[in-house]
């Protein structure tokens, strides 16, 4: 039951209590006062006994115990007040504290229950159940508080990104990097190719000065000399210094094909790419490749080439075939082995992801090869089967195209390795090619094409769990499709 807050009497107050009616005079005595027993006590109903007659013993002894239990509570008041006093004290004797208490204030309902309760008295029911209800009401205070930060936390964080700057690296960067600017590419696409390179922190700090920048920027194709993490400012401007252009260089990257390596050796040159188109379909054998080769794909060595300016379509892709002769030498195989080292190489180039990945990806494609662990003989890669259709910058086919055995680059339908190169692969791809891991997998799924995380795996349930993922990220990723 909530008691009530006391009551404040005034010395003056024409108000009369019961105690003044016992002693005979208006007015509350103050707090300490020496009060007379009374002569007429009132009686337990709070009549007034009739004037001129004497008290009875009963009477006399209930209003004695009246007496004794308001002595008792002024008492308690008091020391309620004196509490008040002291709180007063000790904030004011702490320096950071600015708040006040008034010592003529009532106590506190927590404070009249402190000294007015008894200790041995146990807690009334009500109280059990205020303190579970406070329970209840901070759980679901909380329940509410973590609801609305788990529903609030992709608006709340894609509003903090808005409004906070785009990621950026400082400084004019460290070491050289030769990139190249494509024919045809916009500020984005150049924005894009930058953070591939390491070059700039984000596609977002680049398009920002590229905004910024006035006048708008002119961009030149070809290849220029830039440096690793710088800021996009710093990009910016060593794009924009003629200085930094290389003359006659060009960057072949580890599996392009040659059908797109040609506009990239073009734009370095400057050699029209019909010029270059016409010397690629020269026959193979004009350029030293094995009897088994149609065409140069497999032997285009991807690196950066700075060439003699008067050098023309044959001589620039002559270079780049001995270069690659020098690559397989260097790897220890016999030239009688170029061909299928090449072939299978190239395959190992467009599929592996990670540099580790590398060698593991060559197992699978030998233990396939394997009759003893893969009986159809079936390599059952889709960078075959694209290859094969012209899509050179896909990974993924459609049922009808693993289906179609009329594309002899189809190794779903047709054993063995692919009838030749599918890109043109580098130092990591021949290493791999020649020293394949140990490893019984048969399956590899490479799931996130963004990091070239990939699953291998040694029996079909595990391979159909990681194809799963794998069309699991690529619905979130149509632009791969």
């Amino acid at each position: 039951m909530t008691q009530l807050p006391p009551e404040r009497h005034d010395a003056d107050s024409a108000t009369s209590d019961w105690h003044s009616l016992l002693a005979g005079e208006q007015g509350r005595p103050a707090v300490g006062d020496q009060v007379a027993a009374p002569s007429q006590p009132a009686p337990v109903d709070g009549s007034v006994p009739e004037a001129g007659r004497p008290m009875t013993r009963r009477e006399a002894r209930e209003a004695e115990q009246r007496r004794a239990a308001e002595i008792e509570a002024e008492q308690r008041h008091a020391a309620a007040t004196a509490a008040a006093h002291a709180a007063t004290a000790a904030l004011a004797a702490l320096p950071s504290q600015a708040t006040e208490l008034d010592p003529l204030a009532a106590p506190s309902r927590s404070e009249r229950r402190a000294v007015t309760s008894d200790p041995h008295e146990p807690e009334p029911p009500h109280r059990r159940r205020g303190a579970w209800g406070c329970l209840i009401g901070l759980v679901v205070v909380v329940a509410l508080g973590f609801g609305a930060f788990f529903f609030l936390q992709g608006p709340i964080t894609a509003l903090i990104d808005r409004f906070q700057p785009a990621e950026d690296f400082e400084g004019t960067g460290t070491g050289e990097v030769v990139f190249m600017i494509h024919e045809g590419d916009t500020g984005s696409s150049i924005a894009e190719n930058l953070v591939t390179e390491d070059i700039v922190a984000s596609s977002e700090a680049f398009t920002e000065v590229l905004a910024d920048a006035d006048p708008t920027p002119i961009f030149y194709p070809g290849a220029y000399l830039m440096a690793e993490q710088m800021s996009a400012q710093s990009a910016l401007d060593a794009l924009l210094d003629p200085s930094n252009k290389l003359e006659n260089t060009f960057v072949i990257p580890e599996g392009t094909a040659t059908v797109d390596a040609l506009p990239l050796i073009s734009e370095g040159t400057g050699i029209p790419i019909e010029e270059l188109q016409a010397a690629a379909a020269e026959p193979p054998a004009n350029y030293g490749l094995p009897a088994e080769a149609t065409s140069l794909e497999g032997f285009l060595f991807p690196a950066t080439y700075t060439l003699d300016p008067d050098v023309d379509a044959h001589a620039v892709l002559q270079t780049l075939v001995d270069r690659q002769f020098e690559a397989l030498d260097a790897a220890g195989v016999a030239p009688a082995d170029r061909w299928k080292t090449i072939v299978l190489a190239a395959l190992v180039q467009r599929e592996a992801g990670l540099r580790d990945d590398f060698y593991k990806v060559a197992r699978v494609f030998l233990n396939r090869l394997d009759p003893a662990q893969w009986e159809s003989g079936l390599l059952q890669s889709d960078a075959t089967v694209a290859y094969g259709t012209g899509n050179t910058h896909l990974v993924t086919t459609t049922d009808a195209e693993r289906a179609d055995a009329g594309n002899p680059y189809n190794t779903y339908v047709h054993p063995g390795l692919p009838i030749g190169p599918i890109s043109n692969p580098g130092d990591l791809a021949i290493d791999a090619a020649v020293h394949p891991a140990d490893g019984p997998w048969l399956f590899f799924v490479t799931w996130n094409l963004d990091t070239g995380e990939t699953i291998f795996s040694t029996t079909v349930e595990e391979h159909d769990a990681a194809v799963a993922k794998w069309l699991a990220w690529m619905e979130e990723h149509p632009e791969y499709g």
